[in-house]
Parts: structure tokens; sequence; C-alpha cells
């Protein structure tokens, strides 16, 4: 190990240090995730800044901050399939009647299928009106590599499935192949599970309400020890955000950046005018839309800067049920299934774009309105049993643009920009989460109107 190389770690490994004594103040984790992505950003930018960017020795400093932002990435896949498995059970559990699963499920599943439509459609209608196209967009050394492995690893897994067979492979078969995640699907198919696990806790609690009894202890204990885990994994956020974000900024190409940079506007363009779609949705069943993403900014802030739709789960859930007076079966419902199932930005947004983007360069007129119809609807069933992490957006696109007969290629000449969108779509898929769960508690006369009307504006999510 050469002296710049050690220089450059002692320095990441203060900024470490730094950012621990955060543990010491009252801060709550939205705002040392801040900390943490500023620190990222300007490390990421003295690295680029002193040695230049992809030079040998800004890429040897960056293998050993994988350590960190890697290892953080790992963490959060592990959480992510003992998270929705115990949260969908403890929720089911919760429920006084298996009857009322059938309600809370479709008003919550609808309202996020519902609102990822809406978001197909302005993700159609924006790159339509501004002309994005991907004609002209060649791929570099970087790029290819990037295409190679998504062709190797993921599009032969998605790509030759159609509709049906995708709705198929949602029903599980292998319970414990799925908590594996031995396919693409397996998310969904897990949450399947556990609402059928949990169900017949149900039946079991009404037949033998001795043995039932122990079970639904059992699933809270199961549950409050996974929280525990996912807790400890959450706590180490701001560090994981600080390298990745280091990693980030250091591999970035402004020119790249430049080159895409309508990309970049026309998708925040459209994530903005989904957030306004959802406080319409909102005020629309007379909550107030301000006071709503006043009270949920924290796990937003959250959402933004971890980029993980899977770990904001129990953030989601607090906040849901602490300050927006939901019932904590359907907290836990829409939390678990907005990580899983119809995500307004990773599966609605991002790939109707690409499509449109994609079109005209195979002679596909992208203003067909029976084009436009069947591509809204692939993009609306396909939404579920998206990966609540980072790359849930590539995944959706590698079905929607094979469905549609359309190349993968522009998935991978969007990899310089894609971490710069990915942020603000995990944001919004998870306002969604929290907007199904708001409206479906509301419609089924479950508010606690008293929590939703106060005033508490303490910070959630204290690490």
């Amino acid at each position: 190990m050469n002296l710049p190389l050690l220089f450059n770690l002692l320095v990441f490994v203060a900024l470490l240090l730094g950012l621990a004594q955060t543990r010491n103040t009252q801060w709550s984790l939205a705002k040392k995730v801040l900390l943490g992505l500023a620190l990222g950003v300007a490390y990421g930018a003295a690295l680029q800044g002193i040695y230049g960017a992809g030079q040998p020795m800004v890429k040897s400093t960056l293998s050993w901050l994988d350590l960190v932002g890697s290892g953080y990435v790992q963490l959060l896949q592990m959480i992510v399939i003992p998270l929705v498995f115990a949260s969908i059970l403890s929720a089911v559990a919760r429920l006084h009647n298996a009857s009322s699963l059938g309600k809370i499920s479709f008003l919550t599943i609808g309202t996020l299928l519902f609102t990822t439509l809406i978001a197909a459609l302005i993700g159609i209608a924006l790159t339509n009106l501004f002309g994005l196209t991907a004609e002209g967009l060649v791929a570099g050394t970087q790029e290819t590599a990037r295409l190679q492995t998504i062709q190797n690893d993921y599009a032969g897994k998605v790509a030759d499935l159609n509709v049906p067979q995708l709705l198929l492979s949602f029903i599980p078969q292998n319970p414990f192949a799925d908590l594996a995640r031995a396919k693409p699907t397996s998310i969904i198919s897990v949450v399947i599970f556990a609402a059928f696990m949990g169900v017949a806790a149900l039946q079991l609690l009404k037949d033998d309400s001795e043995k039932g009894a122990k079970v639904v202890g059992a699933i809270d204990i199961l549950q409050a020890w996974v929280m525990r885990l996912v807790r400890l994994v959450i706590k180490l956020t701001p560090y994981g955000v600080m390298a990745l974000m280091a990693k980030m900024v250091a591999n970035s190409n402004v020119q790249d950046i430049l080159k895409l940079g309508s990309f970049v506007v026309v998708s925040y363009l459209g994530l903005a005018l989904m957030f306004v779609v959802h406080g319409l949705l909102l005020s629309a069943a007379g909550i107030n839309p301000l006071r709503f993403f006043r009270k949920v900014w924290p796990v937003l802030t959250f959402a933004f800067t971890s980029r993980s739709s899977a770990a904001t789960i129990p953030l989601s859930i607090e906040a849901q049920t602490q300050r927006l007076g939901t019932p904590h079966a359907i907290a836990s419902f829409a939390a678990s299934f907005g990580a899983t199932i119809g995500q307004n930005g990773c599966a609605g947004l991002y790939p109707a774009m690409l499509a449109v983007m994609v079109a005209p360069t195979v002679g596909i007129n992208p203003l067909d309105p029976l084009w436009i119809a069947t591509l809204v609807g692939i993009v609306t069933l396909s939404s579920a049993g998206v990966a609540g992490v980072g790359g849930g957006a590539t995944f959706a696109a590698l079905i929607v643009l094979p469905a549609m007969g359309l190349p993968v290629t522009l998935v991978a000449l969007l990899i310089s920009v894609e971490p710069l969108i990915d942020m603000g779509r995990t944001a919004l898929n998870v306002s969604g989460s929290m907007t199904a769960g708001t409206l479906t508690s509301r419609w089924m006369k479950q508010t606690d109107q008293a929590v939703m009307d106060s005033d508490d504006h303490a910070d959630l999510a204290k690490a």
C-alpha cells in the first residue's frame, strides 16, 4: 500500500469517525444520513479533483471504500426477505378476522397499481412532450460492460417471460427457495406465503384458542426480533451512504451527465408531478396533503438518501401509525406491499420513459394510442415483485422493454445518471406506499383522527 492510498484511506476513516460522533447528539437519522451524503460528495469530488476520474489511485481507493458502501448494500439485501415476511405475517395475524385481509389488500394494492398507472402515463406524456429519444446515444466501455452484465445476470431470467408467466411466477411453489430469493419474483412470492401463514394463524386462533394464542405470540416475537435486526442495519446508513456517494461522485463524468441532463430534468419533473398526484388523492379523501407531507418528510428524506424502499419499511410503519393515525395492520401492509408492488418511480415512471425513448429506434411510433395503452397495461401489471433495494428499476425495465419488443440497451446507457434519478424514484416509491396506507385507513374509517390532526413534529427514527 503506497503513501497516497494510505493517506486517502486515513482521511476516509477520519470522516467515518467524525460522522460517528453524531451518536452523541439528538439528531434524527435523516439528518445524520444527509450529513453522510454531504461528506461523501465532498470526499468523492476531492478524489476526482486531485487524481482525475478513472485513475488507478481512485480505483484503488474506491475498492477499499466498497467494504463500507457495498457491504452496506449487501446488509440491506440481507434484511429484505426477513423484513417483508415478518411484516406481512404480523399484519395478517393482527387482524380480527381473515375477511378484513381481502378488503385491506384490495384497497392497498389497488391504490398502488392505480398510482403506478398514472405514473406511467405521466412518463409517456413527458417523454413525448420533450422529445427524449435514445437515438444518438453511444455506449462507452463502462456502458458496454454494464449491458453485458445485465444480459448475463438478469435479462435471461425475465426477458422470456410473458405476462401470464410473470403472474404465475408470483405464486409460491417452494417457500424455502423463495426465502433464498431463487427467482427474480421471489419477494412477491414471500408476501403471498406470509399472507397464507397469517390467515392460517387466524384460523388456528379461532379453532384452538390456546394454540392460536401461542402462534400469534410467536409471530409478535419474530416481528420484534426482525425489527431489531433492521434497526441495527439502519443505524449504519449514514456510513454506507457516505461511501456510496463518494464512489458515485469520484466516478462521475460531468460530460456524460450533461449529455443526459435532459433525461434527469424530465425524470424529476415527472417525479414532482407524481407527488402532486399523491397530494390530490389525499385531498380528495379529506386529508390535508401539506400536513401529510410534513409528517412523513423524515421518512422521504431517508428513502432519498438510502435509495432503498425495503430499508424504509420500519420508518414508514412508524410514521403511519404514530403521526398519521393509521392502524398497525394497514400500515404494515402498505409499507410492505409498497416495497414490492406498484412502485410509482421505479416500476411506473422509469420503464415507461425508457420504452418511449427506445421505440423510435426500432420504427415504432410512440404516439400510437394502441401502443401507449399496451405499454401502460404491461407497466402496471409487471410492477409487482420489483425488488425494494437499489436495482428494482432495472428489473422493471428488463420486464417491460422485452415485453414491448424493445431492446434493453438503453438501460446500460443511462448508467452515469442512474444514481441521481434513483434517489428521487425511491422517495416517490415510499410516498406512494404511505399514501396507499393512509387512504386505505381513511376509506375503512379506521384512522385515529386525533393523531392525524396533531401538530407533533418530533423527529422520527432516532438512531
